[in-house]
């Protein structure tokens, strides 16, 4: 079995403060020192267990750079603290000044203009997205905005809120711009949040109503009566049938006035005498204008 050159060192002494063991090589007299942990003190003691359990613990923590990323990314605190086993005090103090930028981003993005068929709109994000809550009956004050960066490098913004028991969420990509930068909806809700034709009818139909509606057997009854009226020849009157007011007039020749007949006076249209009326008794008048 090879072994391998291994050189050994003396203790000598403490740093100040006790953070560091000072060893020297007895050789060359260089001096090295090693840090006064927990992994030292179990392998002072030659307790393997300890040991190895301390090793298990440092290679799982998560460097600086490698926490930032992961909350850059979307994941929360508590779940960067518990995929690490790192304390969630450690993630706090790194994590901050990205949960600053995420936050800032998605200040962006509300700021930016929605991607629609004929081109990018001329209201925000927030100002469609207002309407079409109010048109819903939403609370947008009552909803969440958030960001984070995708794979591709990408800030990607989220609208959450609850309806009832329901929690849903609309995404967008968000790429800034000296303009506002635009949004592209990434789901079905976001694209309908910001559709203005969503929700709107086609037509404006009005019900028909129940009373006075002929059926489409009536219908087509009523329009066949009409076409057999149609079909019909002309009725001729017979001679007989003509009016006996009617009189045939020659060419050239008027027809002779009717004379109205006279009535008589003091009698009616049947030839009885007509009865005075109860003022002409009064007044002491003649049922036949006379005084």
């Amino acid at each position: 079995m090879r072994r391998t050159n291994v050189r050994e060192l003396r203790v000598i002494g403490l740093e100040p403060g006790g953070a560091h063991v000072v060893c020297s090589e007895p050789e060359t007299g260089a001096k090295f020192r090693i840090p006064a942990d927990d992994k030292l003190r179990a392998a002072s003691r030659g307790d393997i267990a300890r040991l190895g359990q301390i090793e298990i613990e440092t290679d799982s923590q998560m460097r600086p750079r490698d926490i930032q990323a992961r909350i850059r990314a979307g994941a929360s605190i508590e779940q960067v603290a518990e995929e690490s086993s790192v304390p969630l005090s450690r993630v706090e103090r790194f994590a901050y000044p990205v949960l600053l930028e995420r936050s800032r981003a998605a200040d962006m993005a509300k700021g930016g203009h929605p991607i629609l068929p004929d081109g990018p709109a001329v209201d925000t994000l927030a100002e469609i997205v207002g309407q079409a809550f109010r048109a819903r009956g939403h609370d947008l004050d009552a909803a969440a905005w958030d960001a984070w960066k995708d794979e591709e490098g990408h800030w990607v913004a989220q609208l959450q809120w609850q309806a009832g028991r329901t929690v849903n969420a609309a995404h967008w990509r968000f790429q800034p711009d000296s303009h506002g930068g635009n949004v592209t909806a990434l789901d079905d809700t976001a694209t309908q949040l910001v559709d203005p034709d969503f929700g709107r009818s086609l037509r404006g139909l009005v019900p028909v109503p129940q009373d006075g509606a002929c059926g489409l057997a009536e219908f087509e009854q009523d329009h066949q009566d009409d076409h057999d009226a149609a079909a019909e020849p002309p009725i001729s009157l017979a001679d007989d049938a003509v009016d006996d007011d009617i009189i045939e007039v020659a060419d050239g020749a008027e027809p002779e006035p009717k004379v109205a007949p006279q009535q008589t006076p003091g009698k009616d249209k049947r030839g009885k005498p007509a009865l005075p009326s109860w003022d002409d008794v009064l007044l002491g008048v003649r049922s036949n204008g006379r005084g």
